[in-house]
């Protein structure tokens, strides 16, 4: 495995093991909060936008929508 591989191995252990301890509304918000991130980013370099971009406002949005829906269960 080369270093990228590593590092990317590494940081999806601690972000799996650190979700172990979290609330329901915690996990809704991180969760929406990734998914939004990816989709905004992957629409706004789809669309020839800054995928950074992208990625800030999905994730912000995402996070909101993911926490909300969290509280509301």
């Amino acid at each position: 495995m080369n270093r990228i591989q590593w590092i990317a191995a590494i940081a999806t252990a601690a972000v799996v093991i650190g979700c172990t301890n979290m609330t329901t509304e915690q996990q809704g918000t991180l969760s929406g909060a990734a998914l939004g991130g990816a989709a905004g980013a992957g629409i706004a370099a789809i669309a020839g936008g800054s995928a950074w971009t992208g990625l800030a406002i999905g994730a912000a949005a995402g996070g909101v929508a993911g926490h909300m829906r969290a509280t509301n269960q």
